[in-house]
């Protein structure tokens, strides 16, 4: 899978650098990854879930961070929409994001 706005990743731990090892993970498994469906995304990452239009949470460190993300299953592409704590995350409706 392409990931699309990894600086995004990049400057949150850089404020943050207690999420790096997290979000470093999560970017190397899901760089390596060929998912055709949502079945194949929860098979790597069994926290994840779907809320709609696209989009999937991911919980981070121990669910301290949420990254919420779309994935665009045919062209292999996940598009960084969110990445918070997860007082941050409750604030917002991440199927408009």
């Amino acid at each position: 899978m392409r990931v699309i706005a990894h600086r995004t990743l990049v400057e949150f731990y850089s404020n943050r650098p207690d999420s790096k090892t997290a979000i470093e993970n999560w970017y190397t498994k899901i760089t390596s990854a060929g998912w055709q469906s949502f079945a194949d995304v929860k098979k790597d990452f069994n926290s994840v879930d779907s809320v709609g239009n696209q989009h999937y949470v991911f919980n981070l460190k121990g669910n301290d961070y949420r990254l919420v993300v779309v994935i665009k299953f045919q062209i292999k592409m996940v598009y960084i929409r969110f990445i918070g704590t997860h007082s941050e995350y409750d604030k917002i409706d991440c199927t408009n994001i």
